[in-house]
This record gives structure tokens, C-alpha cells and sequence, in this order.
């Protein structure tokens, strides 16, 4: 049984082996690709990390009237560049570089005042490139602290803590020796990632009885793809749920759906409730498995330019699927959402008004291993509605009840239960 994780604003999350408990921002993100080129908005961060590294030496700037990559450096960026270093020569404190730097790159992004452009600090960006890569260093555990002690609450599936008969509800008590508490838990867990060492130590408490755990470091695929069958009275059901658009959704869904298909299904349902978006690409690519070649999967626009994006490929489906949304629905979900909508003859959406977000984000990584994201493009509907701060509304709409909340259940969750029940209605496909 699975159970929503809905996630209000300002509520705490669980992270993953090497993160705690964290404020979550509720910002909801959608990423193109990381960049390998750069613009002039691009160049600005480097040339000013240039400057730390000594590419540009005392107060000349006769580099910066060059052309950098086909484009003119403008009078502004020296004005910039002159700026930082009259504050590096004349302010009467010491500074560091690259606290400045970031200050510099943070300003410039803050000043688009988009909530989708942000500059983040190694950490952040470490923690970011994690959940779109789908993949994170560590040994495959999820941790909260209860009741003043850390409890780990998830071991994930074929990950070297599972391996090493970890369990759901075992105690952390020590990481290499060193005693974990609530208040040092980020230390901690932070030495697991960027410790030099490939194994950890752990000492747990279970049943009253401590255990110590010789555990390796390991690269971990997060799974964001599971899947399930549910016999209907006119054949099986598969049920996909995708909780985030990393970038081995593809993969994973494929390899579900090929799984689904085997035992014979002849309807799908498709959850995407409380995912909060990630990569178009991976998108497009589950697209392309049900739509017919040429079909409409979404539009960008780039200023005034309006792009139709198309299914290039022959494969295609035919049965009926259902799209389970909510209010936290959000980005390359709402993509998906939209597109079943308006471009698979064979649909139904079932649940509540999505999200709302319609920007695409480009996310690259500097040198220093901080990162920067912004807003580059608005994405459109097959049919060329812009969704920001409206959402997609369901064909049907159906909320959840107290039942579930206290109780979770694949029986109590009335949106699957509603969507079960619709496609149970239809046609038996089973002898077509």
C-alpha cells in the first residue's frame, strides 16, 4: 500500500540517507537539461568566478572587449566587473571571494523576482541534482527523528542497508562511532556522503538488543516508478504511480508498463498525485508510448515564438487510461496531465485541480558546485493554454475523505477507488 504524501507549505519532509527533516519551500520544479554552453546572462557568473581563478589579472579589462563565445561583452558586465573588484581592493574589511561571488549571482536572480530562478549553494545543489539525477550517494536509508530518538523509517529496496538486514523502525544509534541524536543528526549523516571511506558503521537498537552494521557507500537509483494490477469484473487494471520525473523515469516506467502489459491489462491508471515535476524529457518519452505519431504532446514558447512538440515515434496505445491528480500535481505532471487530455482519444481525469505551473527551468552546475536555474521558456497545452495559477481541472472531480487521512489505504483512497470503478464500466476489452 502506498500512501500520498501531501505536502502543504512550511510542513517538514523526509530526505534521504545523508538529509534530515527540512522546511519545504513548495516550489515546484521542472527542469529542460543542465547546460554544457553558455549565454551572455551565463558568462557573467563565470567571468566573475574567472576572475578568482586569476584568469583576469589587476584592474585591465581589455578581455572583456573581446568576444566571448560569438557574443560582445557589454558595458554593463564591466561596470560589474569593476564594481567587484574596487569592493575586493578598497572595503575596509577583508572578504572572502566567493561569498561575494555568490552574493553577486544570488542578487541577479532574486532581482528577476520569478520563485522558479534561484541561485544554490553546494548543498542545495548537491541535494537538487540528487532527485533529478534519480540517484543519490549513500547506503539506500530514510531517517526522522521520533520522539528524541532517530529512527530509520525506510530501507530501500536492494540498497546495500537492506543487504546488510537493516529494518523499517530499527533505532540509529552511532555512524562511525559517533553518537547520533536529534541535534546532530545533519553532522552525522553528512559524514556518510563525504566521508573518503566506502563503508560506514552503524550501531543500531532493535527489540532492546544493539546491533553494529558494516555498511558500503553506494551510488543508489531512487525509484520513482512502482506499479501494481487490480482485477476488474471486465479484465486487469494496471495501476503506475510516478512519483517525481527524474532522469531514470523513462526507464522505470517502461520497464513497469512492459511488466503490466504481460499479465494482460486493458486499462491503466496513472497516478501523479503529489509529484511535484522534474525532467521534459522523461516526460515526453512516456508520452510517446501512448500517443499516435505526429500527435500534439505539448507547446513551448520562447518570448512570442510558439513551438508544437510531436510525437516522433510509431509506438502507440489504444486502452483506456485514467490520470489521477491533486492540488500538488504539479509541472512535467501537469505536461503529462494536459496531454492525455487533449491528445489521447482514450482518456479521463479523475481527482483535483492541478498545481498551476506553466515555466520551464534550465538548471546548470558552476565550477565551484554551486548551480543555477532559471526560468527560459512557458509550456503550453496540446491545444495552447497556458496553465500557471490555474491548473488543469479533472474531467471528474473527487477529494479525498477523512477515512483516508487517518487510515491510508488502497480501499479508502476514494479517487482510485472512483477510477477503478469508471474503467470497470466500460466495454470488457478482454476478448477484443
Amino acid at each position: 500500500m502506498r500512501k500520498i504524501p501531501f505536502i502543504k507549505p512550511n510542513s517538514k519532509k523526509v530526505l534521504k540517507d545523508d538529509d534530515v527533516l527540512e522546511e519545504d519551500d513548495n516550489v515546484r520544479e521542472i527542469i529542460v537539461e543542465k547546460k554544457v554552453g553558455f549565454n551572455t546572462f551565463e558568462v557573467i557568473a563565470l567571468l566573475l568566478l574567472a576572475i578568482i581563478f586569476g584568469v583576469v589579472l589587476g584592474n585591465s579589462f581589455s578581455f572583456f572587449k573581446n568576444e566571448i563565445q560569438g557574443e560582445k561583452v557589454s558595458p554593463e558586465l564591466q561596470e560589474l566587473v569593476s564594481v567587484y573588484h574596487n569592493i575586493l581592493d578598497n572595503y575596509y574589511k577583508d572578504i572572502d571571494e566567493m561569498d561575494l561571488v555568490d552574493a553577486a549571482v544570488d542578487g541577479m536572480l532574486s532581482s528577476l523576482d520569478d520563485p522558479y530562478s534561484i541561485y544554490m549553494d553546494e548543498d542545495s545543489s548537491t541535494t537538487f541534482n540528487e532527485s533529478v539525477d534519480g540517484s543519490y550517494t549513500g547506503i539506500g536509508i530514510t531517517i526522522s527523528a521520533v520522539d528524541n530518538k532517530v529512527v530509520i523509517l525506510e530501507v530501500a529496496k536492494d540498497s546495500p542497508a537492506e543487504k546488510a538486514d537493516i529494518k523499517a523502525g530499527d533505532i540509529l544509534l552511532k555512524v562511525n562511532n559517533k553518537t547520533v541524536d536529534a541535534d546532530n543528526i545533519v553532522e552525522v549523516t553528512d559524514s556518510i556522503k563525504e566521508g573518503k571511506s566506502k563503508t560506514v558503521l552503524l550501531v543500531i537498537e532493535r527489540e532492546k538488543e544493539k546491533l553494529e552494521k558494516k555498511i558500503h557507500i553506494e551510488e543508489i537509483d531512487l525509484i520513482t516508478v512502482t506499479s501494481k494490477v487490480f482485477a476488474l469484473n471486465n479484465g486487469n487494471c494496471g495501476y503506475i504511480y510516478i512519483n517525481s520525473f527524474a532522469a531514470n523515469t523513462y526507464k522505470q516506467f517502461k520497464k513497469e508498463l512492459s511488466t503490466l502489459e504481460k499479465k494482460n491489462i486493458n486499462s491503466l491508471v496513472i497516478d501523479v498525485r503529489s509529484n511535484p515535476g522534474g525532467h521534459v524529457k522523461q516526460t515526453k518519452k512516456i508520452l510517446e508510448l501512448f500517443m499516435d505519431k505526429n500527435d500534439v504532446l505539448y507547446q513551448v514558447q520562447i518570448k512570442k515564438k510558439k513551438t508544437k512538440v510531436k510525437d516522433t515515434t510509431k509506438e502507440s496505445r489504444d486502452y483506456p487510461v485514467v490520470i489521477l491528480t491533486n492540488s500538488a500535481s504539479a509541472s512535467a505532471s501537469e505536461i503529462l496531465a494536459a496531454a492525455f487530455k487533449e491528445s489521447y482519444r482514450n482518456s479521463y481525469l479523475i481527482g483535483d485541480t492541478t498545481y498551476g505551473k506553466g515555466t520551464v527551468q534550465t538548471a546548470y552546475t558552476l565550477s565551484n558546485g554551486t548551480s543555477v536555474k532559471y526560468t527560459t521558456e512557458k509550456w503550453l497545452t496540446p491545444k495552447g493554454t497556458w496553465i500557471e495559477g490555474k491548473g488543469i481541472n479533472p474531467d471528474k472531480r473527487v477529494l479525498l475523505n477523512n477515512n483516508y487521512f487517518s487510515n491510508p489505504s488502497d480501499e479508502n483512497d476514494f479517487q482510485l477507488q472512483t477510477a477503478l470503478d469508471y474503467l470497470e464500466n466500460l466495454k470488457d476489452t478482454r476478448n477484443d
